[in-house]
């Protein structure tokens, strides 16, 4: 690179990996390397770049343009080297500066967190630390700029950072320079000298200083110094007595980070710029015409003229002053580059700096090296310290960053103090936390706690570390609960914490183990209840279950052992395995109907009621064809003029199909399960109690648990037309419907006693009564028939019930009712539909069941038996008993809050079907 090139200012990086081509005459001299950094605001033109174009005499640094790096807001430096005058100026750029700050704020994104944004600031912070400690390693003089004229104390704790920094990464810096060809102070040392600190202030516009005398002093008497010069003086004695008390001035200047000297001036302050503009134009115009003049002297090479530009910069000083005395006696201040060049001909004559004070003073190695020495010195420690391109360093550089922690303790007071305040508000968030916990406790009293200690964090904690101490929080919460005091989360079937702590569950033929972490035990929720056996004549107490074989099938099987066992009963079919190792079936073809959405969820939630319609015209499949099952009580639908239904009931794919001998139905049998499953236990049980004359209408069932008076089966009364009739509708359905049964208050045509008519020209009909009843049941073991869905049947005298039973054949009759005996407590205590009596007579009738529940509100599934549309034999006393919890392959079935409607949880009309026997076809 030759000289015309150095005009402009470069890179660091492009000056150091350049080869400059050096003038002869100048390639033996020594070099002084000034290095220039601080602070800028947002004025017109940037202060650091006009200075340097004021040292040199040149517009070097554009003043209104962009800078050479790009669009980062990365530290960098650029140098400009001056062959005449021996002198190379590094000029370093950081966030510190108004336009690297703009463009630090632009690259920053909206959604940056204040931990990030922290983490953002603070590596510039860092990177700017590790370029201050290479201008301090490779400088003979730095000026430090500021906008003001008042001092910044941040650059006390940022001094005493590169220190400390310094000495920690002084071993590296040497292991990188062992090899180059300098002297070994500088090697033992890591810098060519102990660099000598300037401060170069600036005035701003809202403090203006005459330069005559003060207003308040007598004017006799002028003061021997300007007011700018005090200033001078006033900020040397505060900047040095600030570096002694913080230990970052010492009396050897060889042990420090840089030195001011001892009798020469190291602060100067630019004045205020100039208010008329005519008269600033002119002076510039005029000492550009005396640079000319002089220009058109006879060159020069060597010592000599530099000792000529020495002396024509002292006659033409910047402010036009002769730096003598002027003719009031007042002394007159110098230019800044008069200020500068008394430090820097220090260097280039070979004198260096002694700035050791004290009684002893240690002189401080000096050494000043030509360009290519300090390139080779320059380069190594570029790559150390700020470019880790070379592969044989590398180790270096990265040993350099992992000393930045230093940093730390001195530039990161925020987060100091932010840690400190985060760690006292945690004990606080742990009390807490743990304040009122019971000794195991849920995941929903976890999380409550949880809330509330951080919200006590919150209030107490600041700064960037408060996410990090929240996380801690977190996870010193979550420890404690788990360790020892994390309660069970099963639910009971009643919708009810087990009370252990966490556990595992004993596999099959395994003991409890209360010694064991986790301990081996099975659940357990404290709930007792009482509840009667299948046919009702047992009351036994039972623990709350947990599963659904516990709920429906073992607590009755043991009951059966010691009442029911030898009843004649209709055997529901259940899974038969085939297989040694059946398995659960999974990914049924069929969903519920809660996974469906939109019109086909509520095509689906329709099917139960249309399925229970039985109207002769009804066309629907039921649910014995949808599971292929046979039954003889199709009667309803066996419609011969229907060519549809004819058509389903050759459909031998679904009537024909056999249940799975390999995978069986998880849960329970209902509308939403997979077709040709089966259970491995049945949930229902009907059995029979005897024959229909062992019910009396007039004591009812002699069972215990009844409420007084509740106990009575309501009379549903089926009128059987005669056999030698000619009517054609002798299968006329007798189920209670509108196509069947009169309405309320009318007579039926045909009955005896009916007037108008046919009444007394029809033969008369036989009467069949059958008894119904609905038997509730709540945790105590309370029993009750309901006579409505909102009313108990109440019998105080002979006679039985008198409330005929379509009432609540023809009604959906409700799952839950509130029990009529409620206790002390605020809690409301529900009795469920337990059991259905039947009492069929000996007659020509069929009565078929077809039970079908709903427990909760839509989309939940429809329940049924595992066999539908039961023809029921004559005289005889049937009991059927309905599960005590409903649940399928997805979950259980809670039953309802105090808060929720009851209307939800019912058991669909049509429960039972009454038709006249067939005559056996000839």
């Amino acid at each position: 690179m030759k000289e015309a090139s150095m005009a402009l200012p470069v890179s660091m990086g492009a000056l150091l990996q350049s080869d400059l081509l050096e003038d002869a005459a100048y390639r033996d001299d020594g070099l002084c390397v000034v290095g220039v950094f601080g602070k800028s605001n947002m004025q017109p033109g940037p202060l650091k770049e006009s200075l340097i174009n004021t040292l040199a005499d040149k517009h070097i640094f554009s003043l209104f343009g962009g800078t050479e790096d790009g669009d980062t807001a990365d530290s960098h430096i650029q140098a400009f080297y001056n062959q005449e005058n021996r002198v190379l100026y590094l000029l370093l750029s950081s966030v510190c500066d108004s336009r690297q700050l703009l463009r630090a704020c632009q690259s920053m994104s909206t959604g940056t967190s204040h931990s990030d944004a922290h983490d953002f600031w603070k590596g510039l912070d860092r990177q700017h630390c590790l370029h201050l400690l290479y201008m301090f390693s490779v400088c003979h003089v730095l000026l430090l700029v500021h906008p003001n004229q008042t001092f910044d104390v941040n650059y006390d704790r940022l001094f005493r950072a590169l220190d400390a920094l310094r000495q920690k990464v002084l071993p590296l810096i040497r292991a990188a320079i062992k090899e180059c060809p300098v002297s070994k102070e500088w090697k033992v040392n890591c810098r060519p000298c102990p660099p000598r600190l300037l401060f170069v202030f600036q005035i701003n516009g809202t403090l203006k200083v005459a330069n005559g005398s003060e207003s308040g002093g007598n004017p006799d008497k002028p003061k021997k110094h300007s007011p700018r010069r005090r200033l001078q003086h006033a900020l040397e004695d505060q900047i040095y007595r600030i570096f002694r008390k913080s230990r970052v001035l010492t009396n050897q200047s060889s042990n420090c980070l840089f030195t001011v000297p001892a009798n020469q001036a190291f602060v100067y302050v630019i004045p205020a710029a100039d208010e008329d503009p005519v008269g600033t134009l002119l002076g510039q115009l005029r000492a550009n015409c005396i640079l000319g003049d002089q220009d058109s002297t006879p060159s020069v090479s060597g010592p000599r003229r530099y000792q000529q530009m020495r002396r024509s910069a002292r006659q033409s000083s910047f402010s036009g002053d002769s730096g003598g005395l002027s003719g009031s006696g007042q002394l007159v201040d110098c230019s800044l580059k008069e200020f500068l060049w008394q430090h820097v001909e220090l260097v280039l004559t070979k004198k260096g700096f002694d700035d050791s004070v004290g009684r002893n003073p240690q002189p401080s190695h000096f050494e000043l090296p030509t360009y290519s020495k300090w390139v080779q010195v320059a380069s190594r420690l570029y790559q150390v310290l700020i470019s880790n391109t070379e592969e044989e360093i590398a180790e270096l550089a990265t040993k350099v960053q992992s000393q930045l922690k230093v940093l730390e303790g001195f530039l990161d007071a925020d987060t100091k103090f932010s840690e400190n305040r985060c760690q006292k508000a945690l004990p606080l968030a742990h009390n807490a936390y743990q304040s009122n916990l019971p000794h195991n406790y849920t995941t929903t009293v976890h999380k409550n706690q949880l809330a509330q200690a951080l919200r006590v964090y919150s209030q107490h904690a600041r700064g960037v570390a408060f996410q990090r101490y929240a996380l801690q929080l977190h996870e010193d919460c979550y420890k404690f609960w788990s360790n020892g005091h994390q309660l069970c989360e099963e639910r009971s079937l009643t919708d009810q914490h087990c009370v252990h702590k966490f556990h595992l569950l004993p596999q099959p033929g395994e003991k409890p183990d209360m010694d064991r972490n986790p301990p081996i035990l099975n659940h357990n929720s404290r709930g007792r209840s009482t509840s009667s056996c299948n046919c009702g004549r047992k009351q036994a107490p039972r623990e709350d279950p947990f599963d659904i074989q516990a709920a429906n099938y073992d607590f009755f099987q043991i009951l059966e052992e010691k009442c029911c066992g030898k009843l004649e009963r209709i055997e529901f079919p259940v899974f038969q395995p085939s297989t040694p190792d059946p398995a659960p079936a999974c990914n049924q073809a069929q969903r519920l109907p809660c996974e469906t959405t939109g019109s086909g969820e509520t095509e689906r939630l329709k099917e139960p009621s249309t399925a229970q319609s039985h109207t002769p015209g009804d066309t629907s499949l039921s649910l014995a064809l949808s599971l292929g099952q046979s039954t003889d009580s199709l009667g309803p639908y066996g419609d011969g003029d229907s060519a549809e239904t004819q058509v389903q009931q050759k459909r031998p794919s679904l009537v024909d199909r056999q249940p799975s001998t390999v995978e069986y139905l998880p849960g329970m049998m209902h509308s939403g399960c997979a077709k040709g499953l089966l259970p491995k236990f049945s949930s229902w049980s009907l059995v029979k109690l005897g024959p229909a004359k062992s019910y009396n209408c007039h004591t009812g069932l002699e069972q215990p648990g009844f409420l007084p008076g509740s106990s009575f089966l309501l009379p549903w009364d089926l009128v059987i037309r005669s056999r030698s009739e000619d009517d054609t509708g002798l299968t006329e359905p007798l189920n209670g419907g509108t196509s069947s049964w009169p309405a309320p208050n009318k007579t039926l045509v045909g009955k005896r006693g009916s007037t108008g008519g046919l009444g007394r020209s029809r033969r008369r009909d036989d009467m069949a009564r059958v008894f119904v009843g609905f038997e509730y049941e709540d945790s105590r073991g309370r029993r009750f028939i309901s006579s409505a869905p909102d009313k108990i049947v109440k019998v105080m005298g002979p006679g039985g019930a008198k409330d005929p039973a379509t009432r609540v054949l023809n009604t959906d009759m409700p799952l839950y009712i509130p029990s009529p005996s409620q206790g002390r407590g605020l809690k409301p205590h529900f009795a469920q539909l337990a059991r259905l009596f039947i009492v069929v007579p000996d007659s020509p009738l069929e009565i078929t069941l077809n039970p079908q529940v709903q427990p909760g509100p839509p989309p939940c599934p429809v329940f049924h038996p595992e066999q539908t549309d039961l023809v029921l034999p004559p005289d005889s006393l049937w009991v059927l008993r309905f599960p005590y919890s409903y649940a399928t392959d997805r979950g259980p079935c809670y039953p309802p809050k105090e808060n929720q409607p009851l209307n939800n949880y019912k058991v669909l009309r049509g429960i039972l079907k009454a038709t006249t026997a067939n005559p056996t076809p000839q």
